[in-house]
């Protein structure tokens, strides 16, 4: 099925919703998850960008700026995950807590909108992840219409550059929380310290990155071709400079490089098999 077709049924089932609220982070699955929502029930879909301790700041306001560009309906809420002991706590099961805390809070603004269902942009693709999150979907009774009717990333992208959304080619960011090696609390003061030093690398012209924190070690994963920055004989020691000031007592590259939840390696080595993640949250 070509991708104007798949459009046409994701618009076939959004109609049949009625009225939905869309949680919408500005990345590119749920921009365009809310730019079919607008196009096909106007007025009665309404996206909702959760702003926290967990989101860092630039890309809460980048999301306003892309949705007010589309002409989304559109309501930013506060949540309060990392006052949750259980999400604070950082285990495993981390982001099972942090969409309980999420979902509970949109289904109040969709009862508040007189709107009755939640949507989500998870997709086909998320299923072979670790994503204990989609469970807490599935208990609240949050939907996917992008993972209900197969929308792979690369529909997703190409759907959304047919709809010539600014995003389309946008690469993944997840939550600050994902920078933590899972066990080590989460606090303000260190998802701070990490959205501050990965601003910092930013500036510096830096590609893709995470800057994986262990106790009070930054694990710095970059793409191969930024490695000569950190090499860089006035750069680099501008670099450790900077993030010691930050507080962390060693800098460190990654040599494998950048690569999307790297932190879920140690469940792995821990004997975590893909069984006990399907069944592992509450």
């Amino acid at each position: 099925m070509n991708i104007a077709a798949k459009m046409d049924e994701l618009e076939s089932w959004l109609e049949e919703l009625g009225g939905v609220v869309i949680a919408y982070s500005g990345g590119v699955d749920s921009t365009f998850l809310a730019a079919m929502a607008h196009r096909t029930l106007g007025t009665r879909a309404l996206a909702v960008t959760a702003e926290s301790a967990i989101y860092p700041t630039a890309e809460t306001r980048r999301a306003e700026e892309i949705a007010s560009q589309l002409s989304l309906r559109h309501r930013v809420i506060h949540t309060q995950e990392i006052e949750r002991e259980d999400f604070a706590a950082n285990t495993p099961l981390r982001c099972y807590h942090c969409k309980q805390e999420l979902f509970t809070a949109l289904f109040t603004v969709a009862a508040e909108e007189s709107l009755q269902h939640v949507v989500d942009g998870q997709h086909a693709d998320d299923a072979n992840d670790f994503r204990p999150g989609a469970k807490a979907a599935r208990e609240l009774g949050i939907q996917s219409p992008l993972a209900i009717l197969g929308f792979s990333k690369d529909m997703i992208r190409s759907g959304a550059k047919t709809l010539g959304l600014p995003n389309w080619d946008k690469p993944p960011l997840p939550c600050l929380s994902t920078r933590f090696a899972y066990g080590m609390k989460l606090t303000h003061v260190r998802l701070e310290q990490v959205e501050d030093a990965e601003t910092f690398l930013k500036q510096l012209g830096v590609g893709e990155l995470r800057i994986r924190q262990h106790g009070n070690v930054a694990r710095i994963e970059v793409s191969p071709q930024d490695y000569s920055l950190f090499i860089d004989p006035e750069v680099g020691p501008r670099i450790v400079d900077a993030l010691k000031r930050r507080g962390y007592r060693y800098v460190t590259l990654d040599l494998e490089g950048f690569r999307s939840g790297s932190m879920n390696e140690e469940l792995v080595q821990g004997g975590w098999t893909r069984e006990r993640k399907r069944n592992s949250a509450p």
